[in-house]
């Protein structure tokens, strides 16, 4: 696994993985940048996400479980001093599954970070990752 890392302009950078994939990080404009991309950490927030989304969607086929909507919201608390890090986590999940498989819905959740996916497995080692269910 490897990515590079190029710089674009003012605070801006483009991400560019081993097999040719591009994302922008960047900061706001108040912040000295472009504002053309997501900062760092709002990615490792997404990473988290769809990481455990990921996990959870091939769980959720493996039960035979149907659904056609997956939403994973994310939310971070940080330090306030530098270097300003994550404090805890908070996720929700929102899924149109049906109300009887809604335990398979959360067992394929707690598989995920229990179990697969390993930006979790490395986040909650620093601090506190927690999750709620919603059927939507």
């Amino acid at each position: 696994m490897k990515t590079t890392v190029t710089w674009v302009d003012k605070l801006a950078f483009d991400i560019t993985s081993d097999n040719g994939h591009v994302v922008r990080a960047d900061t706001t404009i108040a912040g000295g940048s472009l504002d053309s991309g997501m900062s760092p950490k709002k990615m490792l927030l997404g990473s988290l996400a769809a990481c455990s989304g990921i996990d959870v969607v091939g769980i959720l086929r493996k039960m035979r479980v149907d659904f056609t909507k997956l939403e994973i919201e994310t939310e971070a608390e940080q330090t306030d001093t530098d270097p300003k890090v994550f404090v805890d986590i908070r996720m929700k999940y929102k899924s149109d599954v049906s109300p009887e498989n809604l335990d398979k819905f959360e067992r394929a959740i707690h598989l995920s970070h229990e179990t697969y996916c390993g930006i979790s497995a490395m986040l909650k080692k620093h601090c506190d990752i927690s999750y709620e269910v919603e059927l939507i």
